[in-house]
């Protein structure tokens, strides 16, 4: 006989009654049973996203979370470790040069990543356009790769907050996605579950992000922040602005390369720009006296990424993969580019093949889009806008209907807003 009614912790949430200890982690443990149906859990969720949790109905839900599996220790080892999470972007390939920088500096980064949905691109579906990467590494592997080279970036092991795992499934086709709380136990439990000591979390707010608005990625980070800090890990946001594309490229293979190219001293200057903002706040968090800049222009973080892809079995110096179909986007006329939509570009990307519509499609290393201006920049009749690379004539072509609704025009030329737009630290 069970403990507790489904049905009437169901209609507790419903009612605004605040949910006890007990009721949380009884229907988080019967749903990742069975003994709780999809159906009665999608009812849970919907009552969630529209009546929300308490700051203690949300710490305890990201409790049970975190209990549901194991966690990775991280004890005894002999540097300090600091972790970043993105909530995702367009181009946002930032943790391939931020592991391996941290670590240069002196920090063990363990970052357990994720493979692309829809858009937005996954860091181990882009890593896996190196020849003889793997994803998927036991906790020993992890703990001696921190130890010998200081950053590691894997997939999350089936054993790390399983309840997550079966919560954001069911999440992702019951429209029950848009929920502070919800977010936040999801990215947090599986994160305080990784066993780092500190966390920088990059917020992303702006048309290509999932919070479109300033005042939700606030609260967002804040409520993330908050529940880092309530299990024992130091936690910082970095609010930063995902309207425009980062850097040049987007698409799996492409964006290594530019990650390469900023790890050897160049790239473009935004990505260089909020990797530092971020490499400062994880050092500081940690009590790491370096400045991360030192070690990017003197070769160390590039040497620390080399050791990192070859200690997971790939080559760092590889080609990648070249898609066999390119075309040039260029301009009809004279303008100024008003907006550069990274939602647009991102659906583009996708559609070339560098995404996927479930997770287990399959992806190209070499699809993808090279944006070749930016916003409030004067554009000439001919010039090149966009450089779109796929395998075939058919993704080519999809592509090609989706970048015609990339940028808006306008007709004086203007600063874009900044990239990074606030720090949110705890109470």
């Amino acid at each position: 006989m069970s403990a507790f009614s489904v049905v009437d912790i169901i209609v507790a949430k419903r009612d605004n009654v605040p949910l006890s200890d007990e009721q949380i982690a009884w229907v988080l443990d019967a749903y990742v049973s069975g003994e709780v149906a999809d159906e009665q859990m999608s009812a849970l969720l919907m009552a969630i996203v529209f009546r929300g949790l308490s700051a203690a109905e949300l710490a305890r839900w990201t409790d049970q979370m975190i209990a549901s599996g194991e966690t990775l220790d991280l004890q005894g080892l002999s540097r300090p470790s600091v972790d970043k999470h993105s909530t995702g972007g367009v181009g946002d390939k930032i943790s391939l040069i931020l592991a391996p920088l941290v670590a240069a500096c002196g920090a063990s980064v363990p970052q357990l990543s994720g493979r692309g949905l829809g858009h937005t691109g996954g860091t181990l579906d882009k890593l896996e356009s190196i020849p003889g990467w793997r994803a998927t590494l036991s906790n020993e592997e992890i703990r001696t790769q921190l130890e010998s080279v200081g950053a590691v970036i894997c997939a999350a092991g089936d054993g790390l907050a399983p309840a997550d795992r079966k919560l954001y499934a069911l999440r992702d086709v019951t429209g029950t996605v848009e929920s502070i709380p919800l977010i936040s136990a999801s990215i947090m439990s599986k994160k305080i579950a990784e066993g780092t000591s500190a966390l920088v979390l990059d917020v992303k707010v702006g048309r290509g992000a999932f919070m479109k608005q300033l005042d939700q990625a606030r609260e967002l980070a804040q409520t993330m922040v908050d529940l880092g800090e309530g299990h024992g890990v130091k936690t910082l946001a970095q609010l930063t602005a995902m309207d425009t594309p980062l850097g040049v490229a987007v698409g799996n293979g492409l964006e290594v390369t530019e990650s390469v190219d900023v790890l050897r001293g160049g790239g473009p200057s935004d990505i260089r720009e909020l990797t530092l903002a971020l490499a400062r706040s994880m050092v500081s968090l940690v009590g790491i006296d370096v400045d991360p800049e030192t070690k990017l222009d003197d070769g160390s973080a590039y040497e620390t990424y080399c050791a990192m892809i070859r200690a997971q079995g790939g080559d760092p110096e590889a080609l990648m993969p070249v898609a066999q179909m390119r075309q040039v986007i260029t301009a009809n006329d004279y303008g100024v580019v008003n907006s550069l939509d990274a939602m647009s570009v991102g659906l583009t990307a996708w559609r070339l093949g560098a995404g996927r519509a479930r997770k287990e499609d399959p992806v190209s290393a070499a699809a993808g889009v090279r944006v070749l201006v930016r916003e409030g920049e004067e554009v000439e009749k001919g010039q090149p806008l966009f450089e779109l690379h796929a395998d075939d004539d058919a993704h080519l072509a999809r592509g090609l209907e989706t970048i015609k609704d990339a940028i808006t025009w306008g007709s004086e030329p203007f600063a874009p807003r900044p990239l990074l737009l606030e720090l949110v630290g705890a109470r």
